[in-house]
């Protein structure tokens, strides 16, 4: 009787929520051409966190400005996270990650890095791009981020994509002080962006 009650009260009071992120999250780990390259685009998991933190110190001049146990715990958290990585060869190249407010139906970029050999050949674009047509597929309303205010390079990708400049946070980073620009994609007005 419980077990027909249950299947009951599942079929007639469904979350939609739920349905959405088994719908639009649960990807198949695929490879996907990017600027004439093939790569191998997967979610995110523990084992590759070692080359998330590679990638950062790459980038980030020795640093990591998220240790292994923040990764872990980014990762391990399904509900209301989500990371990619993209592979060439074997190497993980790239990765990016975020988090999702079903609540107020806020997507915010926490993470997206190119390994230096693989920037500007469209990784950091097509990530980007993926994450906000899952924001769209989830019904969000916007897409967040902060960036560098000396990151020039990455503010105008941000921009081309559809984000603008939405304030300034003093002091954001822990390691210089340096100061973080909020920018915000709108996708109740914004047109939706290719991948």
């Amino acid at each position: 009787m419980w077990k027909k009650f249950k299947n009951w009260l599942n079929q007639n009071f469904d979350n939609k929520e739920d349905r959405l992120r088994d719908r639009y999250l649960d990807i198949k780990n695929h490879e996907v051409t990017i600027n004439g390259l093939d790569y191998f685009l997967a979610k995110a998991v523990i084992p590759d966190i070692p080359e998330i933190l590679g990638i950062e110190r790459a980038v980030y001049g020795g640093q990591t400005p998220w240790d292994d146990k923040a990764f872990q715990n980014e990762i391990s958290r399904k509900q209301d996270r989500f990371y990619l990585v993209l592979r060439r060869n074997d190497w993980l190249v790239a990765f990016i990650g975020c988090n999702l407010n079903f609540e107020t139906k806020d997507c915010h970029i926490s993470n997206v890095a190119v390994a230096p050999n693989f920037q500007d050949h469209g990784l950091g674009y097509f990530l980007i791009a993926k994450i906000v047509k899952k924001a769209r597929e989830l019904e969000f309303n916007k897409v967040t981020l902060e960036v560098r205010v000396s990151n020039e390079k990455a503010r105008s990708l941000y921009k081309d994509l559809g984000f603008r400049e939405a304030g300034i946070k003093k002091g954001y980073y822990n390691d210089d002080h340096e100061d973080a620009i909020d920018m915000v994609m709108d996708l109740t007005e914004e047109p939706g962006i290719e991948e």
